[in-house]
């Protein structure tokens, strides 16, 4: 489909064509359609851009994988549809490994989107045949790899649903979310909730990665300082000033 880059909607057109053909490639089920009109309606209120306190998460984001004994970043159908070349980029960067997770599971999605992630060079994804189950998360996203989120102790969950973010929460391990909806049970149960939409975040987050390029003791400073609560009051103030600036004019 062409799109003119003039069209004042374009980079939501063009992820709209993305996540339709991810649907029909087999990575997107009709549901990951629906949760991505959702998802733009938050990024309107905030204004279509990376705000201060989503740039505050990713930092901390940055800094927690940085400093990761063993991170995983989890790739769901719209994530790769979306960002498979930004995540493989994350996971090079940062080291972590990358584990399809999927609510609506087969074995034949999983391995689509092994395949996406792996033609953008990825050099082993967890997909098939999970072997672990996370307690306490009875549909299929408990199900997981022992490599992988499993034996995490840091985990990214790009467009999560909030019952497995608060079982891995609740596990242990440092969860960042990526989450343009910060009422979702999601963004509330994560450890470092990003705010922000997913192909603005994940480039951002390898960026604060390669700015600390060993700098152990600058990543502590930063996870030490992070305030999540603060964060999302952060988002809550933001939305409300534009809509009052929208009501004024």
């Amino acid at each position: 489909m062409y799109m003119d880059r003039s069209h004042p909607r374009f980079e939501s057109l063009r992820r709209r064509e993305k996540l339709a053909e991810g649907f029909r490639n087999g990575l997107v089920v009709p549901e990951g359609l629906i949760a991505q009109g959702r998802g733009e309606a938050f990024d309107y209120l905030l204004g279509e851009r990376t705000i201060d306190a989503a740039e505050y998460a990713e930092r901390a984001a940055a800094a927690a994988l940085f400093l990761a004994k063993r991170a995983t970043i989890s790739v769901n159908g719209n994530v790769a549809a979306l960002a498979a070349s930004e995540v493989v980029a994350l996971s090079r960067t940062s080291e972590a490994s990358v584990e399809v997770n999927l609510f609506h599971w087969s074995e034949s999605r999983a391995r689509a989107i092994r395949e996406a992630l792996e033609a953008e060079g990825a050099k082993e994804v967890l997909a098939e045949n999970p072997d672990r189950r996370l307690e306490g998360v009875a549909h299929d996203r408990g199900r997981c790899h022992s490599r992988g989120i499993f034996g995490a102790d840091v985990v990214l969950i790009p467009l999560e649903d909030g019952d497995r973010a608060s079982a891995l929460v609740e596990m242990g391990k440092t969860v960042i979310s990526i989450d343009l909806n910060p009422l979702s049970r999601t963004s509330r149960a994560a450890i470092i909730s990003i705010v922000d939409e997913l192909t603005r975040a994940i480039p951002n987050i390898t960026k604060f990665v390669e700015e600390l390029s060993g700098d152990s003791e600058s990543a502590r400073r930063t996870m030490d300082s992070y305030d999540n609560s603060e964060t999302l009051s952060r988002v809550f103030s933001a939305i409300l000033e534009r809509l009052k600036s929208l009501s004024q004019r």
